[in-house]
């Protein structure tokens, strides 16, 4: 067994027409920007952007829109922020430092190995520029519309501060459970809260210290996603049924209820206003934002996947009247709803190019009515749209497949005027990234595959060549730049991977978002059958047949569900993929279906068989092709011990493998120092594995 000790920040070999003019810490040094908020009144924005691992907030405001920096965090200590609001007077801005918010569990994050130990904090600073002040330990801080108090949630409880952090923060009431999902009533009088009580969950009200909490028709089942009318007197929630029940199929798939109920809070009476098709398709949407629930003028807005794709719907309070807002062929994501409550903005991949299906471009639509309209378009890459206190200026993150993201205004007839341009670095090889092109191809049960294929400038004959697997597995990879920071940074390695004389493909599997609900919700996928394998073979063998690749070398990586659907690439089909990188995978997705005190399920059996079968380390006897392990071992998202257990069964058969332990660090490299050296040891396996001569 090879330990991977050391990783080069530059790799100093040359390799003839493989030689490289850019590093990868040049195309990973991008100033990623992310929380994009707007103030709710005048046309300013702000903004988090994570610099080579120093994260600050920029602001910029009409008319000039310079990109300010107004926080001064120096270190890539691994410290996100998140939680970005800009205060209703537009004087505050509030946010979160610390914490790992992509993963399960929120909670305080040690990258950087201090010996101190690090905290989820809430913060304040003046739009303007000032000093930053802490305002408490806590997370998910809401401002109240007054802009001068601020609530936040602690140990799953609520507590209040004022906005300037003037004097400490307290909890403002207590009650049982884990509270959260905290709303102001529009006249900053009252709070609206759920109350998680594991197999089920209450929307309460907090008024004051004398009134108790009052609780909104209480159920048996789970209330969620409380939004105020907006006059204050009512409340519209998702309510989705308790735990519990007879024990059913594993393998068959089912319906997932969900119903819309409004409610008076003055009187506590209310009603269902709008219940879910009882269809697969009917399900509670597991998509970006979910319900995405709205109350607008007159209108209570939704998004569901019942017509095949996931589009906005408007009601009217009483449920009647339902309307389809975004008919047709394409996913709608990032809804945010105008301060007049009279227009959404979202993303959609859609637009006058086929290949928008790839793409992502911002639309606006009238709640009241289906008259979508585009605000951009071409052959870039736009996403989480905001619109200004105005109601008339639209701001969104823009991308190409060249240039990464950035902030950016969108002027009227589509045109876009960027943002914070002279934060990318002047090292920052744009002219030498490829356009990827898009590609589909059939897989052995005739599934259509998709993916985004990226090509050497110099092409020559008998190319290595890489297929890219994304994680999650509810992702989309794009022509361009992705908007998510993890898939950003892979986007990057591809190009530095064809840079260096591979071709690259990026396979968009079934699973995956963007192509509708068949396509998102197959058969027999992930641990029912993985499926969704047939589409990473598939990529491989078209690989093979193109006349340009040598059909020898191709190499295979992935993180997260890449990693797991690499491990199953690298252990059945060891002669197709010659070498791979499996970068925090699932590798055993054995488990223990029996619950104490119910029957077993009718099919548990057979589950257990079947998930055995979709696990990569019911293979490793047939795994011969050389592997890089990389895990860091405070993942959150997927545990540590997944691959610990499978180097140790490597060990046990005596397979020589190579391996990148990360103290610390999460799954979603918090440092860039760490993410950095990530994507260089892959490349520089993938190189040694696939180019080199023996």
């Amino acid at each position: 067994m090879k330990k991977l000790s050391i990783i080069l920040f530059v790799l100093l070999s040359a390799y003839g027409v493989f030689a490289q003019s850019f590093s990868l810490k040049s195309v990973l040094s991008y100033p990623f920007p992310s929380q994009l908020v707007a103030a709710p009144v005048g046309a300013k924005i702000a903004w988090a952007a994570n610099e080579q691992g120093k994260r600050n907030i920029y602001v910029a405001q009409a008319p000039h829109y310079q990109a300010v920096k107004i926080t001064d965090y120096s270190e890539d200590d691994g410290q996100e922020l998140t939680g970005l609001s800009i205060s209703a007077d537009g004087k505050w801005i509030v946010f979160v430092r610390g914490g790992d918010h992509g993963g399960r569990d929120g909670g305080p994050v040690n990258a950087n190995s201090s010996p101190i130990a690090p905290k989820v904090q809430v913060f304040c600073i003046p739009f303007d520029g000032g000093k930053t002040v802490l305002l408490g330990e806590g997370d998910y801080p809401v401002i109240s519309p007054n802009s001068d108090q601020v609530i936040f949630t602690k140990n799953g409880q609520v507590m209040i501060s004022p906005v300037d952090g003037t004097s400490a923060a307290k909890n403002l009431f207590y009650a049982k459970g884990i509270n959260g999902a905290c709303k102001w009533s529009p006249d900053g009088k009252k709070v609206a809260f759920i109350s998680n009580r594991n197999d089920h969950s209450f929307l309460g009200i907090y008024t004051d210290q004398q009134t108790p909490v009052k609780w909104l028709l209480p159920s048996f089942s789970k209330d969620n996603t409380p939004v105020w009318s907006p006059d204050g007197n009512d409340i519209v929630f998702i309510r989705t049924p308790g735990a519990g029940g007879e024990t059913d199929s594993i393998l068959t798939r089912k319906h997932q209820p969900w119903a819309i109920w409004t409610v008076n809070v003055n009187t506590g009476t209310g009603k269902q206003i709008w219940k879910a098709p009882e269809t697969l398709r009917g399900s509670f949407p597991s998509i970006d934002g979910g319900a995405n629930l709205l109350w607008a003028d007159g209108k209570i807005i939704f998004t569901s996947y019942e017509d095949r794709w996931p589009h906005l719907y408007a009601i009217n309070p009483d449920g009647s009247k339902k309307m389809l807002l975004t008919p047709g062929n394409f996913a709608v994501e990032n809804i945010k709803l105008s301060t007049d409550k009279k227009t959404l903005v979202f993303a959609a991949n859609t637009g006058n190019d086929a290949d928008d299906l790839d793409r992502r471009h911002i639309y606006k639509v009238s709640v009241s009515q289906a008259d979508m309209q585009p605000l951009t378009h071409g052959k870039g890459i736009e996403a989480y749209p905001v619109i200004s206190g105005d109601t008339q200026t639209f701001f969104c993150l823009s991308a190409t497949a060249e240039r990464p993201l950035l902030p950016a205004l969108i002027n009227p007839g589509k045109v876009l005027k960027l943002i914070g341009e002279s934060l990318i670095p002047n090292d920052f090889p744009l002219k030498e990234m490829v356009l990827p092109q898009h590609v589909n191809f059939k897989a052995a049960d005739g599934s259509t595959v998709y993916g985004q294929l990226f090509s050497p400038k110099k092409a020559v004959k008998n190319q290595p060549a890489i297929v890219y697997v994304h994680g999650g597995p509810q992702r989309q990879m794009l022509l361009g730049w992705n908007p998510m920071d993890y898939y950003s940074i892979d986007y990057a390695l591809n190009q530095y991977l064809v840079h260096l004389g591979f071709m690259v493909l990026s396979v968009n599997y079934r699973l995956g978002t963007g192509y509708g609900y068949d396509f998102h919700k197959p058969l027999h996928a992930g641990a029912q059958g993985a499926s969704e394998y047939q589409d990473i073979k598939a990529a491989g063998d078209w690989l093979a047949r193109q006349p340009m690749i040598n059909k020898e070398k191709i190499g295979i990586y992935g993180g997260s569900y890449g990693g797991y659907l690499t491990a199953l690439a690298l252990g059945k089909d060891s002669k197709l993929f010659a070498a791979g990188v499996d970068i925090h995978g699932v590798n055993n997705r054995f488990t223990t279906l029996a619950q104490e005190g119910r029957k077993p399920a009718p099919d548990a059996a057979l589950a257990e068989k079947v998930a055995e079968e979709s696990s990569p380390v019911s293979y490793v006897n047939t795994w011969t092709s050389p592997t890089l392990i990389i895990h860091a071992d405070d993942d959150r998202n997927v545990a540590f011990n997944q691959s610990v257990d499978l180097i140790k069964r490597f060990e046990d058969k005596k397979f020589d493998f190579e391996f990148l332990a990360i103290p610390d660090d999460t799954h979603h490299w918090m440092k860039f120092s760490n993410g950095l050296k990530v994507s260089e040891a892959t490349a520089d396996f993938l190189k040694r594995k696939l180019m080199e001569k023996k």
